[in-house]
């Protein structure tokens, strides 16, 4: 496969213009002088032909790779091949034909959900303690499949698929590059922790493809933004006001907001991303500005862009996550839709309970009272300390076909040839970010850090190591962008570019056989009890 340039965008922050004082202005122009194009309106009659503005030489247009052809096809294979292995024997392990884990909740809540006509009607052993969006999801399996172990986890599994069509693309569009992008999706085929997620009914695999598309839509309105001011660079609009032109309807950033306004709808720490990503497409519309010449950017951006922005990524989720109430609104029975005279003052005073619940789930001071298998977050990136899903063994005729030596687990885990660099990939991200002010390793950490770092806040609540879920495919798009650069560019020499190719694959191979070794703790499979120790690999993993 061809690969496409790798380098780094230069303009991640607004890398100023050369020969200027950073915002478009060479250090001695007065502010508001018209002396460039890009001041005040000019007639038309006094300006035969527009020159672009200083700066505008680095805004492109859309140079995704030319092989559309074969990007689909990379995209659609590793498609297929992730629906195999996610649905490989996906009913297999129950806790004698009911829910494991969590599942116990989750299951339950969602087949409440179908038959009682999209709401919950009870505590359902007092945890009603999330929005309804991902068990009106998971109900959809259950109403296709019934309420078994393949109904209650057909959506996560689906969800889990979407992921990885999701961050091959993203990938692809992020790097200009098929390969790149096809390795991002055999690596996140490969995490652990992807993988067991989208094999158990619960809601963090459907809140990680919500955050994974509206992160994907944001990359895409990107794009689209530069691409509007290239064109109004080419044609001379870019000169006719001192803000820019306006770019029109920008669809993507409306889909991001729906798309962040769903994942609140199924778990509330949706929000993080509706905030981090808020930030974000402002500084990259500063940035697109200022690299098409706009002097003044951030005061363009306010005039012409901060109010859609507003719109797109706090209106819309909101509206979203309110929607995601429709079936309470229209319930009678539905817990809490009578706690008040009206349905509004109600709604609000359930979320009171819900947060409550939250701020109340705190880690036992006793030890002996703790969960197992709580963690706290500085344990999360490296994946040391797991979650135990699912334990059964001796000589149960289900599982070991009555031999005594023998033991199955699921367990939680990061596929360790990926998660236990993740320190190390976070330390080479943010020298790309700080030193070459790459736009592609900020989006990705800064997707990561806003699901991980808020985590930090509230230590003393009880916190568990799926919450990684969602942060999980930004760990290894990061992966995605390194092994970008370990590749290089397409005009290095012959020796290096083979050297660099033989490295990627040599890794690539090694994650893959790393997850092939795991499968059969990532899925339930019998094993003798020396073939479990020997997949323990770190005393917290027992």
């Amino acid at each position: 496969m061809t690969v496409a340039p790798c380098a780094a965008d230069p303009d991640l922050l607004g890398a100023a213009p050369a020969n200027s004082d950073g915002d478009g202005l060479s250090a001695d122009q007065p502010e508001g002088e018209a002396t460039d194009p890009a001041f005040g309106v000019v007639a038309i009659g006094q300006m035969p032909a527009l020159e672009p503005p200083v700066g505008a030489a680095k805004v492109r247009h859309d140079d995704m790779p030319t092989d559309v052809g074969r990007g689909w096809i990379v995209t659609g294979v590793l498609t297929l091949v992730a629906v195999l292995v996610r649905f490989w024997q996906l009913g297999f392990r129950t806790d004698g034909g009911t829910p494991i884990f969590d599942e116990k909740y989750y299951a339950l809540n969602s087949f409440q959900v179908l038959t009682n006509g999209g709401y919950e009607d009870n505590y359902a052993y007092p945890v009603v303690v999330h929005p309804p969006l991902g068990k009106q999801i998971i109900a959809i399996g259950e109403k296709l499949f019934g309420y078994n172990a393949f109904g209650w986890r057909f959506a996560t599994a689906v969800a889990g698929v979407i992921c990885v069509f999701l961050v091959i693309r993203v990938v692809r569009r992020m790097t200009r590059s098929t390969l790149i992008g096809g390795l991002a999706g055999i690596l996140l085929i490969c995490d652990g922790v992807s993988h067991v997620q989208s094999r158990t009914g619960l809601l963090d695999m459907i809140q990680a493809v919500f955050v994974v598309a509206g992160f994907a839509c944001i990359v895409a309105d990107r794009d689209l933004m530069k691409t509007r001011l290239a064109q109004a660079v080419e044609d001379g609009s870019i000169a006719l006001t001192k803000f820019g032109p306006r770019v029109g309807a920008r669809w993507w950033r409306f889909a991001a907001g729906v798309m962040f306004g769903c994942a609140t709808g199924v778990k509330w720490s949706g929000i993080y991303w509706v905030a981090a990503f808020g930030v974000i497409t402002v500084i990259w519309d500063i940035s697109a500005r200022r690299s098409a010449g706009i002097s003044r950017s951030t005061r363009a951006v306010v005039r012409r862009d901060l109010v859609p922005a507003l719109w797109s990524m706090a209106v819309v989720p909101v509206a979203v996550y309110l929607g995601s109430w429709w079936a309470w609104f229209a319930s009678e029975t539905a817990w809490a839709r009578h706690l008040t005279g009206n349905a509004l003052t109600s709604w609000a005073k359930w979320q009171l309970e819900m947060l409550q619940f939250h701020s109340k789930l705190v880690t036992p001071a006793v030890f002996a009272s703790r969960h197992p298998w709580e963690s706290k977050p500085w344990s999360w990136p490296m994946s040391t300390r797991p979650v135990l899903y699912y334990v059964s063994g001796g000589a149960d005729a289900t599982g070991c076909n009555g031999v005594a030596d023998c033991a199955k687990r699921i367990f939680l885990v990061g596929t360790p040839a990926m998660w236990w660099l993740s320190l190390p990939v976070l330390f080479w991200a943010l020298w790309k970010i700080i030193g070459r002010q790459d736009w592609r390793y900020a989006a990705a950490v800064g997707a990561y850090a806003a699901g991980y770092l808020p985590w930090f806040f509230n230590l003393d609540r009880q916190m568990y190591f799926f919450y990684m879920t969602p942060v999980a495919p930004f760990l290894i798009i990061t992966i995605a962008l390194v092994l970008g650069d370990v590749l290089g560019q397409r005009k290095a020499g012959v020796e290096r570019r083979a050297l660099s190719l033989a490295i990627v694959c040599l890794y690539v191979a090694v994650v893959v056989a790393n997850f092939i070794f795991m499968w059969p703790i990532l899925n339930g499979d019998p094993l003798t009890n020396a073939e479990l120790t020997a997949r323990i690999w770190i005393p917290t993993w027992g």
